[in-house]
């Protein structure tokens, strides 16, 4: 039996690798896909190392901005930022949490990079709301009853917590069902819901019971405030009605939709 002609072999080579044309694209595709991998490949090492590697991204200062009754140098102090880390690299959720650690007087706090060699601390101080002295010191409590922090001097615009609780009758009551930090708590409440103008003129909230708490003003006056119930209504009645009765010295604003004032 005869084998395969010339012409026969040359036609089977043909078909199994195809035209010239076919193999020229496969060959240009892949040196295509060879060289788009290469560049990712040295795209991506030349990030990771512009990132973590060079000198030109690195943290060289620090700014602050926001504090008010810290210092810049204090809030840097507390931050520890690792100055001349890779900026990329600085764990910022760790600078938030040392700061508050640190400051409690810090009430909200934003970390943020400040590209090419930057950190940035946002800082949000707590606001005094009421005062509680002892010893000659004044410890700060804020709006959510948090005391932050102690001072040798009473700050502007805070009046001072006094607990006079008696020993008996309702105050016994109301001191052994809630304890003394439930009626601070409250005091803190009715000293967030006195309306400002108001506020910078009150010198003392003063608690006898859950649902006795008094506001004392300069000039002698007075305010029954109640209990911290009703807060918004009570400081909408007590401003119109301090409008109203200016010469009076003694408001009572504890049910608000019966307000009452007098002279004495």
């Amino acid at each position: 039996m005869a084998g395969p002609t010339t012409a026969e072999s040359g036609e089977r080579q043909q078909e199994s690798s195809g035209p010239p044309s076919a193999r020229r694209w496969r060959n240009r595709r892949f040196r295509t896909i060879v060289i788009l991998v290469l560049g990712v490949v040295l795209l991506g090492s030349g990030s990771v190392w512009l990132l973590y590697g060079s000198p030109w991204l690195r943290v060289r200062h620090v700014s602050v901005s926001g504090a008010a009754v810290l210092t810049p140098e204090q809030v840097r102090e507390a931050a520890d930022v690792p100055v001349g880390a890779p900026l990329i690299s600085v764990d910022t959720d760790g600078i938030e949490a040392r700061l508050r650690r640190k400051l409690p007087r810090i009430d909200e706090i934003d970390v943020v990079r400040s590209w090419p060699h930057g950190i940035g601390l946002k800082v949000t101080e707590r606001t005094p709301v009421l005062l509680i002295e002892k010893g000659g010191k004044f410890t700060e409590v804020d709006k959510e009853g948090v005391r932050f922090a102690t001072v040798s001097q009473a700050p502007k615009g805070a009046p001072a917590l006094e607990l006079s609780l008696s020993r008996s009758g309702s105050a016994t009551a109301s001191l052994r069902r809630f304890g003394t930090d439930r009626l601070v708590r409250e005091a803190v409440d009715v000293a967030g819901d006195i309306p400002a103008a108001i506020r910078r003129d009150t010198r003392t909230v003063k608690v006898r019971s859950y649902d006795d708490i008094t506001l004392e003003l300069g000039s002698g006056r007075t305010v029954e405030w109640g209990s911290a119930e009703n807060g918004a209504a009570k400081a909408r009645t007590l401003t119109a009605l301090m409008k109203a009765a200016s010469r009076a010295r003694h408001f009572d604003v504890s049910v608000p939709t019966a307000p009452a004032s007098s002279a004495s």
